[in-house]
């Protein structure tokens, strides 16, 4: 299905641009190298992080808040104890360096983003992501992306997060550009694609893990899969 209209591209970042999961993966085994089933550790740690990120999107933790407490409840699950907020805070910050360490872009997030800026260079990139500006912006320095997207819109900066419209209505601002002239790809269906086209945008759902779920909106399963679908 091809787009047409477009005149700027806007993507989500971890999980599609920046490979999140490994890096998170990475830095949480190096945390807890006493644990022989790094697989259970991971799983576990994906599953709080998204259980304490959904209390924070609710507004029901800050940031420090949800971070501390996947921590905290990590640590005693696997035979650690309580451990106090100092012995928390340490950790991670051990934890970042080592997930720092292992930012990597995916394989197909910079070549589209340079065929699209080299084949539709009337397009105007740029990023809608959740969670810290600091570090989001850090990240798309380190990984070598920030030169290439103008506008970045961060939920920490803005004061919601996504799936709420007003993010994607601040991005747009930003461009001063109406909605339905941007296109918006994200790996989560809801978070990003459905919540996107509920803004106005056109919502792109990044399915790397090819599941086939029914959706309203467009699917791809590979960045690579973007440029041929925008007409000028």
């Amino acid at each position: 299905m091809a787009i047409s209209g477009a005149e700027a591209v806007l993507f989500d970042v971890d999980g599609t641009l920046v490979d999140h999961e490994a890096a998170a993966e990475a830095a949480v085994c190096a945390g807890f190298p006493f644990v022989p089933d790094r697989d259970a550790l991971v799983r576990r740690w994906r599953e709080l992080e998204a259980w304490a990120m959904d209390r924070y999107l609710a507004g029901a933790l800050t940031f420090a808040e949800q971070r501390r407490l996947r921590i905290s409840h990590l640590a005693d699950e696997f035979g650690q104890g309580a451990w106090s907020e100092d012995r928390v805070d340490t950790w991670f910050s051990e934890y970042l360096v080592q997930y720092e360490a292992a930012w990597r872009t995916y394989p197909d997030a910079m070549p589209t983003l340079t065929t699209l800026a080299a084949e539709h260079g009337e397009l105007r990139l740029g990023v809608i992501t959740n969670g810290d500006s600091a570090q989001q912006r850090r990240k798309l320095a380190k990984v070598g992306l920030a030169d290439l997207l103008e506008s970045v819109t961060v939920s920490s900066e803005v004061g919601v997060a996504k799936p709420n419209p007003a993010i994607f209505q601040a991005a747009c601002d930003a461009l001063r550009m109406p909605s339905a002239r941007i296109v918006y790809v994200g790996d989560r269906l809801r978070t990003d694609a459905e919540a996107a086209i509920a803004a106005g945008l056109q919502g792109i759902w990044l399915d790397r893990d090819e599941t086939g779920v029914a959706t309203m909106a467009t699917r791809i399963t590979r960045l690579t899969e973007l440029p041929p679908l925008i007409r000028g």
